[in-house]
């Protein structure tokens, strides 16, 4: 089916990559006038704080249908309830409420007794928080503006004022992507010497990746999709599609050596190459979509537009891409670098043969030293705490930061993840019962504050705050919740007939950390099987799939323990501008071993489909194994430094779930590519002889999965990556 389908795009690539132009413009007009509908609430079903949101919505409609609101947290030098002062906020408040989007402001200065604690002890520090409209989708970005411009105008003259909660928390600005492309450039004019052949999977990355995020645009009309998926999905589009790309045009640019007209080593390309990426991306695919399992509406989102731009970018490499190679034609190779990629001899006299010659004379000393490396960088992960980062953890120069350290000197840390506690009460119940059951509250270890109960007109209903000592990403907040749910509140409640709920941002992703912990190993456990599967349908062996899962599991296993040292202990935070040590974002672990597998599996069946044609060849397991490495060290090397080069770009973003996301796919696909590929997997091979390819003959009926085409001009196999002579630059017929 794929050499039909290279063929057609050869002949017809006019029209290949006239359809694609149309489909990158009318996406991008379509999404653009849809409008953005990113979220930044989630859905947790059956959970107890989302039982708690769902009462506080129905019982309770001035809170504007959703907890992540915002604040505006203010310091005066005169003190809050200065007469100046007084009139300058009372002016911002009624700015603000005013502003399309608001749908209420609570000031200091209203009648009430929860008013009174909206000033902080010592009257220098003060907040008041602002309800918005809209509910489960992202304040529109117009109302966000125009409240900073308010903010901003006043403040000044003694009078700090900045903004709190995760609506006003920066949004991450693209950049990150652009040096990504411009090092992946470089890195490709170093492994092709040509421009041209730099350039076809630069281009086809470009059209997955526009194409891409109009797409995740679309998919956020859907279903919950956070803002920061699209630079996730710049993330992995462009790691994914140039290395896809990288391994076809390699192989394009062989058939063109081995004397094949640029048609039939297209069609040999997208067979061979193409199959072995068409392979890895639905790898990729499946995994990325068994998140739906979790339950989680952001989740699936995050899932299925990871998903969405993998798709489209392998979609782009077996369809545009061979559309472009028939422009290019023999002419690939022009506009050559001077000194770059010079011919070479054979693969057997070039540094990679002679690097696993070595290998195989020590294998024991690099299998040992292999694996104590990745399990030192493993370590840190037995203390991995998953749950959600707070404000604390953004740079100073974020207005949500100085919000964040304003309501901390003022209140405590804990004041910025308030725990929002929803009643139901039984008929006739009065506020000084309320009052009277949870008055003990605030003797509780670890709570700084309880504010008074609120009924709701029905009076069926209360609601009171209940602010910890501690910060919301902090683990005694944790266990504090733990405590209110399971021993506080039900000897409080005990014999009144009141019903209660913990809700609130803090407990919400509290609940999401559980939630997750509980589905992580199953789903783990899930693509480990899976991949086990798929390789040994593929290699005909048991033990190749049993080590494949084992280093892999190993290398993502590194990635955690390095993401856990510098992002949960803070070692060396401060040098990648992390605010400060906190838990790992709950749902990132899930969705890295997802991507991580596919692109893991992406370089294991490069490698090992190329071992095992040796072997098969042969029936020499050590010279295959030489051979086989020293024939796709080169392009797996080139690869990885692509894809690390693209994700560690994005270290220095300022969103701390951007970073982590960057940081662990880096060192994962580095130790996926170093250690494991180039030193495990030969190794060990080496030491387990022909007993790698053993197969019992009971499991001999399973059909066999063919990664690599095997209608391959012979010749072509047989060809080193760097050491060829180069082919004529005449016209492409």
């Amino acid at each position: 089916m794929l050499s039909r389908l290279a063929t057609f795009c050869y002949r017809h690539r006019r029209l290949v990559l006239v359809a694609w132009l149309v489909l990158l413009v009318g996406l991008s007009v379509v999404s653009r006038r849809a409008g953005d509908a990113y979220t930044q609430v989630f859905r947790l079903p059956t959970s107890d704080s989302q039982q708690a949101t769902d009462l506080l919505r129905a019982k309770f409609p001035d809170t504007g249908g959703s907890f992540s609101g915002g604040e505006l947290v203010f310091a005066a030098d005169a003190g809050v309830t200065d007469p100046g002062v007084r009139q300058r906020l009372t002016s911002l408040f009624d700015e603000v409420r005013a502003v399309p989007g608001v749908h209420s402001v609570r000031s200091p200065y209203d009648e009430g007794p929860a008013a009174q604690f909206q000033i902080a002890p010592g009257g220098r520090i003060g907040f008041a928080t602002i309800t918005f409209d809209a509910s489960g989708q992202s304040v529109p970005e117009s109302t966000r503006a125009t409240i900073r411009e308010e903010a901003a105008t006043a403040g000044g003259n003694g009078l700090q004022v900045e903004l709190g909660g995760q609506v006003f928390q920066s949004r991450p600005h693209f950049g990150s992507e652009g040096i990504g492309l411009l090092a992946a450039t470089l890195i490709l004019l170093v492994a092709f010497g040509s421009i041209v052949a730099m350039g076809l999977p630069i281009l086809t990355a470009m059209f997955g990746l526009g194409v891409g995020f109009s797409v995740v645009a679309l998919l956020a009309h859907v279903t919950s999709v956070p803002q920061f998926s699209t630079q996730l999905a710049a993330m992995i589009g462009l790691g994914v599609g140039i290395d896809y790309a990288l391994f076809i045009v390699t192989r394009y640019r062989q058939g063109l050596h081995a004397g094949l007209d640029p048609a039939e080593a297209t069609r040999v390309a997208i067979d061979t190459a193409g199959r072995a990426v068409f392979f890895a991306g639905c790898t990729v695919v499946i995994s990325l979509t068994g998140m739906l399992i979790v339950g989680i509406e952001f989740v699936r989102g995050l899932g299925l537009s990871a998903a969405g731009v993998v798709a489209i970018t392998m979609a782009a490499s077996l369809t545009l891409l061979p559309a472009l190679l028939g422009f290019a034609g023999r002419n690939i190779d022009r506009l050559r670098i001077p000194g770059l990629n010079r011919t070479g001899g054979l693969h057997r006299e070039g540094f990679w043969f002679r690097w696993s010659k070595f290998l195989q004379k020590h294998p024991w000393p690099f299998a040992v030293g292999g694996l104590i490396t990745l399990l030192l960088l493993a370590s840190p992960v037995l203390s991995m705490r998953l749950g959600s980062s707070d404000a604390g953890n953004l740079p100073t120069s974020s207005t949500a930061r100085r919000a964040y350290d304003l309501k901390a000197e003022g209140y405590g840390p804990g004041a910025s993840g308030p725990l929002i506690v929803v009643a139901q009460l039984p008929p006739a119940t009065g506020a000084d019962t309320v009052t009277a059951a949870f008055a003990p509250l605030s003797e509780v270890p670890g709570v700084a504050a309880v504010f008074p109960p609120r009924l709701n007109p029905a009076g069926d209903t209360a609601q009171f705050v209940i602010v910890p000592t501690t910060s919301a990403q902090d683990e005694r907040t944790s266990d504090l919740i733990r405590r209110l749910r399971t021993d506080v509140l039900p000897r409080a409640t005990a014999g009144t007939g009141i019903t209660v709920h913990i809700g609130g941002i803090t407990a919400a992703f509290d609940d999401l950390a559980d939630r997750m912990q509980q589905r992580l190993p199953v789903f783990i456990g899930a693509v480990l099987v899976l991949s086990f599967l798929l390789l040994m349908l593929v290699f005909r062996s048991i033990l190749v799939p049993v080590k494949a899962v084992i280093m892999n599991v190993l290398s993502i296993g590194a990635a955690y323990g390095v993401m856990v040292a510098v992002f949960q202990k803070g070692w060396g935070a401060g040098a990648l501008g992390i605010g400060g040590a906190g838990p790992i974002e709950s749902f990132l672990p899930m969705m890295m071993f997802a991507i991580l597998f596919g692109l893991s599996m992406d370089y294991e069946v490069f490698l090992l489909t190329r071992i095992k044609e040796e072997y098969d060849r042969t029936g020499d397991n050590a010279g295959a194994v030489a051979d086989g490495l020293s024939a796709t060290a080169r392009v797996i090397t080139a690869a990885a430094f692509i894809m690390v080069t693209v994700f560690g770009t994005f270290v220095f973003v300022d969103d701390r779930v951007v970073k982590a996301f960057g940081l662990g796919l880096a060192v994962a696909v580095f130790l996926d590519a170093t250690v494991v590929r180039l030193v495990l997997v030969p190794a060990t091979m080496e030491l387990l002889g022909r007993a790698n390819w053993w197969f019992p003959r009971w499991l001999r009926w399973l059909p066999e999965v063919h990664v690599e085409g095997t209608d391959v001009p012979t010749g072509v196999e047989d060809l080193e990556i760097a050491g060829l002579p180069e082919p004529e630059t005449t016209p492409a017929p």
